[in-house]
């Protein structure tokens, strides 16, 4: 078979030739291909496993994004969980169901402020329920969004993320190798090589958690049981830490500004859902070790947490101040294991019926 054939064996005059090119049959080179491609993929899986990970669904920010959607679809009046890690970790959503009779929904973002939810919530007329807020002080008062992503997804998601979205939860309950912290590049990412001189290097957080269709999160067991993951945990919570006095002053002023400038922003957004008949109740959950140091001296509670609460009036729980909150076991310092999360929020629940119950007596209403 020629390679090229002339324009001139047709038309009878000279031309450009013009390339002919072979397709090869597929055949069992495909076959091949494909049998590869399963064989490392099942490699991958069974490694993966072997790392003690099981399959769940992905945090992501379609996901969330779906979940911030149901208070338009006649949810907007239940309780609704926001925060950031603490409260995704440690409020348990079929506890609370089981006493409440009613699913909350799970909003909160880990390494995220929870200002910029607050004031969606603020501005969304289908909210009129009640919302529990956790404040992780050192990052509440920081304005930190790690997530913001998922917060710009809920309103600008297009089509194709949403469909894409669906596809991906048909694989994310099957798949443990499917998780963000084992993906091939990640893996790569933090393998023990030598960084060039001056160069600053932060380890990236590992995998802490299992995650439910509707975002219901516990922690993972590899961190309250093997100890020296627990430890590597604990050294990335506790790698690169400052004193605030012993920062640049520019670094300092920034942070000033920060915690000011959120303070102002969540008792503006609280009072604007206070105005429309929905309730906002502010917790601080447990925590110990190194945030026991550091949350306290970035914001200390006189300054930020004393001034949320007098200036918005509405229920705020710290842990210090409730025995109910207290005693409960933090393997890596600001996360509870699984059954104490289940402890806490039934415990917790309790506090906050009782609380508002209260409150509700010494102003009048029956």
């Amino acid at each position: 078979m020629p390679l090229y054939t002339s324009s001139s064996d047709i038309s009878g005059h000279g031309a450009d030739p013009v390339f002919e090119r072979p397709v090869p049959a597929l055949g069992r080179s495909a076959a091949f291909a494909l049998l590869i491609v399963i064989v490392l993929m099942l490699a991958w899986e069974a490694w993966v496993r072997s790392e003690g990970v099981t399959p769940s669904y992905r945090n992501s920010d379609g996901l969330w994004a779906e979940q911030r959607r149901r208070i338009a679809g006649d949810e907007g009046d239940g309780w609704v969980f926001t925060g950031s890690s603490r409260a995704l970790f440690d409020m348990q959503l079929a506890v609370w169901e089981n006493l409440d009779g009613r699913r909350p929904l799970q909003l909160a973002l880990e390494g995220t402020a929870a200002v910029g939810v607050l004031e969606g919530l603020a501005e969304d007329d289908d909210f009129t329920g009640k919302v529990i807020v956790g404040v992780a002080p050192g990052l509440f008062f920081s304005g930190f969004e790690y997530r913001r992503q998922a917060m710009d997804r809920y309103k600008t998601e297009t089509p194709t993320q949403w469909f894409g979205q669906k596809v991906s939860m048909l694989a994310e309950p099957y798949l443990a190798f499917y998780a963000y912290d084992f993906a091939l590049a990640t893996v790569l990412r933090r393998q023990p090589l030598p960084h060039r001189e001056g160069v600053e290097f932060s380890r990236e957080v590992r995998k802490l958690s299992n995650m439910e269709r509707d975002r219901n999160t516990r922690l993972w067991d590899k961190v309250d049981k093997n100890v020296a993951y627990r430890d590597l945990v604990r050294s990335i919570w506790a790698e690169n830490w400052m004193p605030l006095a012993e920062l640049p002053e520019p670094v300092r002023e920034r942070i000033l500004e920060a915690r000011t400038k959120q303070l102002d922003r969540a008792i503006e957004a609280v009072k604007k859902i206070q105005a429309k008949g929905a309730q906002t109740i502010f917790v601080q959950m447990p925590y110990e070790g190194h945030y026991a140091t550091s949350e306290i001296d970035i914001a200390p509670r006189e300054l930020t947490w004393d001034i949320l609460i007098e200036q918005t009036g509405v229920l705020g729980l710290h842990f210090q101040d409730h025995e109910e909150m207290q005693g409960y076991r933090l393997p890596e310092w600001s996360h509870m294991t699984g059954s104490e999360a289940d402890r806490f929020t039934e415990a917790f629940y309790g506090l906050v019926k009782r609380e508002l119950a209260a409150r509700q007596a010494a102003e009048g209403i029956p």
